[in-house]
């Protein structure tokens, strides 16, 4: 039941007749665990069952998208741009848009003085069915392709361990709100809002798969799900606290970043040492038990 939820609602979403792939979600049905996190060594076979009998050409494409991404991931230079759902006069209007946010927020009122700014008639606000909620999100999009514009250029990420890395690409992408930050908890009650709450989650996904994965992560496994939990936890929470930090430059949202990474990657290493150490308990317990019931017999 629970592998059937997590596919519906995290490998497709309806478009109409059809259905479309969200990210590069790991094959479920062979679950090789090879991963940083893992500590299993045996790999785990699940039923090849389709998601709805009754809909053998879903249950194909499901199964069909699973495989290729279990083969490999589509070459970052080949996939949509986040940018491109906005083009020609809306994506000027909205870019011009964001000049205005830290006097209007993020609003209806910043989106016409975009346009005037641009000279396009205010009308085409008309032609954004959630105006603020696109205002945000193209703002979303757009960090997103600057992140993996800077993940591609790979200057600065070259013989960094994985935590290292994450930090660093965690940081980068908050420092975009930086100039922002007075008018981000109105965007944050946006993204919030039940109209923009699903687009809002597949960004924040989306901007986790591409650390994760410029971490070094080609994970197929059962925690690939894990380590993007944790790794959106922190940036959440780090986020949230930007909003109260007064210190200079944010100095405490980054010693705050840093902390809350070093514990994900020592709560991996206690999680092994538990696994460990309940290994050799056990089989302490097992050979304590035979020389007791030895002793048994012998009397």
């Amino acid at each position: 039941m629970y592998r059937t939820v997590v596919n519906r609602i995290l490998l497709t979403k309806n478009t109409g007749g059809g259905r479309r792939c969200l990210l590069r979600f790991p094959d479920l049905r062979t679950a090789v665990s090879s991963s940083r996190f893992s500590t299993t060594t045996e790999p785990q076979t699940f039923p090849n069952r389709p998601l709805n009998p009754a809909d053998s050409s879903t249950s194909s494409s499901s199964t069909s998208f699973q495989t290729s991404s279990a083969a490999g991931d589509i070459p970052r230079q080949e996939r949509k741009n986040p940018r491109a759902e906005y083009q020609g006069e809306q994506a000027r209007v909205l870019q011009a848009s964001l000049r205005h946010v830290l006097r209007l927020g993020w609003s209806e009122e910043a989106m016409i003085a975009g346009a005037k700014e641009v000279g396009i008639s205010p009308s085409i606000v008309g032609s954004f069915p959630r105006k603020e909620a696109a205002l945000v999100e193209f703002f979303m999009d757009d960090c997103l392709q600057r992140l993996i514009d800077r993940i591609d250029s790979g200057e600065e990420l070259q013989d960094l361990i994985p935590s290292q890395c994450i930090y660093k690409l965690v940081r980068f992408r908050l420092e975009m709100q930086a100039p922002y930050i007075s008018k981000w908890p109105q965007a944050l009650s946006i993204q919030a809002h039940p109209l923009n709450v699903s687009t809002s989650f597949k960004q924040r996904a989306m901007l986790v798969d591409e650390i994760w994965h410029a971490a070094g992560d080609e994970a197929s496994d059962l925690d690939w799900y894990v380590k993007r939990t944790v790794l959106g936890g922190i940036y959440s929470t780090t986020e949230i606290y930007m909003l109260t930090d007064s210190s200079p430059e944010f100095r405490d949202t980054w010693l705050f970043l840093d902390n809350r990474v070093k514990d994900a990657f020592d709560l991996k290493k206690t999680i092994q040492e538990a696994t460990y150490l309940a290994e050799a308990v056990g089989a302490g317990m097992g050979s304590s038990l035979q020389g007791f019931v030895g002793k048994v017999i012998q009397r």
